[in-house]
């Protein structure tokens, strides 16, 4: 058995490792609002998020492939193997640090910034594909501002719509309508956030000389489901106790509309193949939904810390995966 085929077995792990954290990480968001709701109880809630996900993540690869060929080159990187393993590393430290203080950071940014900071400290600045990298930073800095802004229009046309029913009677209308919308936004959730690691996957095999096209193999696509669906089974609660009940008192109205803005806006970003962190979408969609029902309702100073965690993830991974890359260099050739 060679010394590649063993490190490939070992990205591989830690890949599946990564979208397992991610699960307790990121897809709780997905379902926090309806469990907050008590639209659905956490354990119908983790079963619904995690078929929904895996169902999402067989269904789509256009994501994944532009996270294995957008960032760097998979088939002219230097130390690929040593570069990989330090992104994926530096990405589970980062997502197990946010996840541990509650913090709905992205793994999204984590794992881009990862995978570049990396390459440049294998290859320097010229190993990133800018143009593909650029287009990527973009979707991740639009994507909150878009969820953000269709939010508050999302609650303002409820607001009108439903302005002269009985409240008690539409929450628990739409307490019901969350369910379906939760099943939604998890499944959008596994059409985008399960493919990077799946990206990363095919790039260490291409890297390695196993595959010779960046098309995803079925093997990768059901691995990362499954483990980002076990993951969700695992953890999650800290990140839903924020994003459920700290940014503002949800309403299952407000649920439903916060619902439609992420599954929207994710499968957006899946149709045109970038990746977009769920946690943004998801927490701006919340924020908009929560400025439209009530400005002062919403806990500004959750979202201030949340975005602080938003602005330096990518830069921290990016160094933090450096570090891991000339350390690992040291030991593995």
């Amino acid at each position: 058995m060679s010394g590649l085929f063993i490190i490939t077995i070992v990205i591989v792990i830690g890949a599946l490792v990564f979208d397992f954290i991610n699960g307790f990480h990121d897809t709780a968001n997905a379902i926090a609002t309806s469990v907050s709701t008590k639209a659905l109880k956490p354990r119908h809630a983790i079963i619904l998020a995690a078929v929904m996900n895996l169902l999402g993540a067989l269904t789509f690869t256009g994501v994944a492939k532009t996270i294995t060929s957008d960032i760097i080159d998979p088939y002219h990187m230097h130390n690929g193997h040593i570069v990989i393993i330090a992104a994926l590393i530096s990405a589970i430290v980062w997502n197990l640090i946010t996840w541990y203080f509650g913090i709905p950071s992205s793994s999204s940014h984590a794992i881009i910034g990862s995978v570049a900071g990396a390459a440049i400290a294998a290859a320097g600045f010229s190993a990133l594909k800018y143009a593909g990298f650029l287009k990527i930073l973009e979707g991740l800095i639009v994507s909150p501002f878009l969820a953000f802004i269709i939010g508050y229009i999302m609650y303002s046309i409820f607001k009108v719509s439903f302005k002269n029913l009985n409240l008690t009677k539409t929450n628990r209308t739409f307490r019901y309508i969350q369910i379906a919308t939760a099943a939604l936004q998890s499944y959008s959730h596994g059409t985008n956030d399960s493919q990077k690691s799946m990206g990363i996957i095919t790039m260490a095999l291409i890297a390695n000389g196993y595959l010779t096209t960046t098309s995803i193999p079925f093997w990768v696509q059901l691995a990362c489901a499954i483990s980002m669906g076990i993951g969700t089974s695992v953890g999650g609660w800290k990140i839903i106790k924020t994003v459920g009940g700290k940014i503002m008192k949800i309403r299952p109205v407000n649920g439903v509309a916060a619902d439609l803005t992420g599954a929207f806006v994710i499968f957006g970003a899946t149709f045109v193949h970038l990746p977009v962190s769920t946690t943004h979408v998801i927490s701006s969609g919340i924020l908009g939904v929560g400025s439209s029902h009530r400005l002062k309702g919403v806990k500004w100073g959750t979202a201030q810390r949340m975005l602080v965690t938003w602005v330096i993830t990518l830069p921290i991974s990016a160094l933090l995966a450096s570090v891991f890359y000339f350390i690992f260099s040291l030991f593995i050739k």
